[in-house]
């Protein structure tokens, strides 16, 4: 059974877009929406508001307002439900401690943890709940 997910290429990694589509697609994932768009800090707030109280919340603020982001619907067909496998792909949020191999490793800058490259649900429900928060109305069909 297909399952989905919610791919975000943050801004420091735009100009590595191309290449994690192709990574993801070698991944064996379909992407069934992609959009590309800057946020506003509202829409920020609104999309990581469980973080809103944590000491990284303003630098995440910052670098996901500081240009254009890539959003993405992935759907697979793999053993392993589309986020589990997305965030195996993406490695560990924190680039230092990623896996060789992985998209986080691959392409970060080094320059700051915020900054680390993409973004993947955590959950099938944070899955739904962000897919439908970039792709409200939106009939994701095959």
């Amino acid at each position: 059974m297909a399952t989905r997910t919610l791919a975000l290429v943050k801004p420091d990694a735009r100009q590595h877009t191309e290449e994690i589509i192709s990574d993801i697609r070698a991944g064996g994932f379909r992407i069934l929406v992609r959009r590309e768009r800057m946020m506003k800090d509202l829409q920020v707030e609104q999309f990581y508001k469980e973080h809103k109280d944590q000491p990284f919340f303003g630098p995440l603020l910052s670098h996901m307002t500081s240009g254009v982001i890539t959003m993405m619907v992935l759907e697979t067909d793999g053993q392993m439900p589309a986020w589990q496998a997305w965030r195996n792909m993406m490695g560990s949020t924190d680039p230092y401690r990623a896996e060789v191999g992985t998209i986080r490793k691959k392409y970060w800058n080094g320059k700051s943890l915020p900054a680390n490259v993409v973004h993947g649900s955590d959950s099938a429900a944070a899955a739904e709940r962000e897919i439908a928060f970039f792709f409200a109305g939106m009939d994701l069909i095959k």
